[in-house]
């Protein structure tokens, strides 16, 4: 918990970027019968039946010191969509940074050496040296200010 506090406190270094990280799922749902128009003074009223129309999956970026938020839509929650997160920041947001200090949970899908998969060692070992990683504590997420966000998005 400390390591993610004293991240926090460290003076804003625009090469040294501190951001969060986070992923959240949102269910599509449908309306099985059309709501019902309101009368004047009323409010909308709609059935509590629904229809799934399946689920996407949200990957949020912040820069908490800068205000930056990205958020990206994807069908799936893999390994290979939080890879292409990281290339993405590490590529088009932050190309001149010389490292880039990510904050984020103990997902499973959040493993470093997975950049070996997808890119040949040189590439990959690359990227590494460009990214610090620095976990939230199990039971500790509420630290990721990405969750934060992630939750004025649900709102």
């Amino acid at each position: 918990m400390e390591d993610v506090l004293n991240l926090y406190h460290e003076p804003y270094d625009e090469k040294r970027p501190v951001i969060c990280f986070d992923e959240s799922s949102k269910a599509l749902r449908g309306h099985e019968r059309d709501p019902l128009p309101a009368r004047p003074g009323a409010v909308a009223r709609s059935d509590h039946r629904y229809k799934r129309n399946g689920k996407k999956r949200l990957h949020l970026s912040t820069e908490p010191l800068t205000g930056w938020v990205n958020v990206e839509i994807t069908e799936k929650r893999r390994t290979t969509e939080w890879i292409d997160r990281m290339v993405e920041l590490a590529d088009i947001h932050y190309p001149d940074a010389d490292c880039i200090r990510v904050v984020m949970d103990q997902l499973n899908t959040h493993k470093p050496t997975a950049f070996y998969q997808f890119f040949p060692p040189d590439s990959a070992q690359a990227y590494l040296d460009r990214f610090e990683f620095h976990y939230t504590p199990k039971r500790g997420s509420w630290l990721n200010m990405a969750e934060i966000e992630i939750g004025v998005l649900k709102r």
